[in-house]
């Protein structure tokens, strides 16, 4: 036995040992690697700017961008922004090369992407777009080039917007499940696709105006940049003219028919370089990379995103705005006597009401201390719009959907659905009669509805309250433009939610002026994570919904997250968007 125990311990010792100089390895492998030069850009480079790449809020890392430039982090649309205007001085940077094909981000997003561009334009140096097939929502920043070329054999997308909504009333029937639908807001449409199979007539009216709003929007960008006038743009695409590339040069859309190659030789003619000669072109990327540049000054602006849903309690992941995280950035920014002023991006369809309000408590306490702006994305509604209403300003874009006061709950009752589906039935005894209030297992009585419906009121009133003390309006106007409606930007400004036009940089600008700062480094929350945080903290190493999605297919995958956001809704009410909609 003491053999045994011996040789044990021995073992151990050497594994132990092994262990650890693997660890020092590894970090030292992967800390030598990460302190490689940044990569060179050479004289007479283009800048390659592919509208198809979707760009979060805030950069998005990439744990293998240390051992290949092919994988390098994603650079956030404010970096994307920044880049642009750094390439106008930048007397590496002849130009711009638009690829226009898709565009999957958003019209707020875009917009911000265009008016870079439009600056850029002040530089005198070229930009030329191409696509194969140009979509509107591409087409809407491409149409700033100097000149914009589509394949003869390709085409331009010209037919207007079209918004479509998913109901699942008829899944949750076929299924004997009963959603219980509680709101407060005529206009509260994000129960809808539990509980009925088409559009309310108010959330036709709503719908129609902020998607007329947007394509308004999108033709006089058109309009400006191209020199036609709107009610000609308009016919085109009411009378379809726009079927081929050819019909897209006669309507003067686009600057004539090219190939790549043809392209590239104008860009070439440009650079002055021989038609042999290589373009250096630089990515986005790259360009992201070779330019990253900490600012050391001592006086800061908290920038802090908030992008996607807002949950209750803690979330390690990205793309989760959870209370307690977010509470405690908040909170980090207020305290830093280094941070003068904080800015807020929002954009977020809402989410829990009450980590909304844990949110709001906390930006409402930094607000007594140093300035706070916020800044809309393509989407600030509901609980998007709840934790911004205390804010010394708010900036958004026209095309921005914002507004949504209002307040919903779901509980389904399910008992159908386990007794005649998989044959499960319930049974159990409780000390009270609403010991099991809120149970999915069983119908819910009148009292229990009466309850419930009672308390998404009084969030209703508390949300009204917290807009009405913000905005510093009477409570009675809030409703007025409340229950639940939804607004672009445009007419927000028009009715008093929001403050001003205008981008993140714009807002974070606002900040400096309120704070007095005429030199400032931007501080970003929530913080990059490290190697091993982006190695070991990945929420889906296995991409279990990007298979799922695949398998499905997009449309079939629409309709599960839409039942999977039933079961989520259950717990809280909750101050959203109307449910997922699908801009064409």
């Amino acid at each position: 036995m003491r053999s045994f125990f011996k040789y044990f311990f021995a073992s151990f010792l050497a594994l132990l040992i092994f262990t650890l100089l693997a660890v020092f390895f590894l970090v030292g492998f992967l800390g030598g690697i990460a302190s490689k030069d940044k990569p060179k850009i050479a004289a007479n480079s283009v800048l390659i700017l592919d509208l198809g790449q979707s760009y979060p809020e805030q950069m998005k890392e990439n744990a293998l961008s240390i051992v290949s430039s092919e994988s390098r982090d994603i650079p956030g649309l404010y970096d994307v922004v920044r880049m642009i205007g750094r390439a106008k001085s930048d007397k590496r940077i002849a130009g711009i090369y638009i690829v226009a094909n898709s565009n999957p981000n958003g019209f707020a997003a875009s917009e911000e992407l265009r008016n870079a561009l439009i600056d850029f334009k002040g530089s005198n140096k070229f930009i030329i777009a191409h696509g194969d097939v140009i979509s509107q929502k591409a087409y809407n920043i491409a149409n700033v080039a100097d000149k914009i070329y589509v394949s003869p054999h390709g085409f331009l997308e010209w037919k207007g917007f079209s918004v479509e909504y998913a109901f699942v009333k008829g899944t949750l029937e076929k299924l004997d499940i009963e959603p219980q639908v509680f709101y407060a807001g005529k206009f509260k449409s994000a129960t809808e696709p539990f509980r009925t199979d088409q559009m309310t007539p108010e959330n036709k009216l709503q719908t129609s105006a902020w998607i007329n709003d947007l394509y308004s929007a999108f033709l006089q960008n058109v309009a400006d940049a191209r020199k036609l006038d709107t009610g000609t743009l308009h016919t085109l695409a009411n009378e379809a003219k726009i079927q081929t590339a050819a019909d897209a040069v006669n309507y003067k859309l686009v600057d004539g028919m090219r190939y790549d190659d043809e392209v590239k030789d104008e860009v070439k003619a440009k650079l002055k370089i021989d038609k042999y000669e290589k373009i250096n072109f630089i990515n986005v990327r790259t360009y992201f990379a070779a330019t990253d540049v900490i600012d050391g000054n001592s006086e800061k602006i908290a920038l802090i995103y908030a992008e996607g849903e807002i949950v209750d309690g803690r979330a390690d992941e990205r793309g989760i705005i959870a209370a307690e995280n977010y509470r405690d950035l908040v909170r980090k920014a207020r305290l830093d006597r280094s941070v003068k002023a904080i800015v807020l991006r929002v954009n977020s369809g809402g989410g829990s009401a009450m980590a909304s309000e844990t949110i709001l408590r906390e930006l409402s306490l930094a607000k007594q201390e140093k300035p706070v702006i916020v800044s809309f994305g393509d989407v600030a509604a509901s609980g998007g719009y709840y934790i911004s209403c205390a804010a010394d300003s708010i900036f958004a874009h026209p095309v921005t959907i914002t507004g949504s006061i209002g307040v919903f709950g779901i509980i389904p009752n399910m008992q159908a659905f386990f007794k005649n589906k998989i044959g499960v039935t319930f049974d159990g005894v409780k000390t009270g009669p609403y010991a099991d209030a809120g149970a999915i297992y069983r119908p819910m009585n009148e009292n229990e509805r009466n309850m419930v419906q009672a308390q998404v009121n009084m969030i209703y009133a508390q949300f009204k309250q917290r807009v009405a003390d913000g905005r510093k309006k009477d409570t009675a106007y809030i409703d007025s433009i409340g229950q639940g409606r939804v607004w672009t930007g445009r007419r927000a400004k028009e009715i008093g939610l929001i403050d001003r036009f205008g981008g993140l940089d714009d807002a974070i600008k606002s900040a400096a002026q309120m704070a007095k700062l005429s030199e400032y480094s931007i501080r970003e929350y929530p913080e990059p994570r490290n190697i091993f945080e982006q190695i070991f903290g990945k929420s889906d190493p296995l991409n279990y919904l990007g298979k799922m999605r695949e398998e499905m297919g997009d449309e079939n995958f629409k309709v599960y997250l839409e039942l999977k956001r039933v079961r989520e809704m259950t717990n809280t009410a909750q101050a959203r968007l109307p449910f997922q909609f699908f801009i064409n």
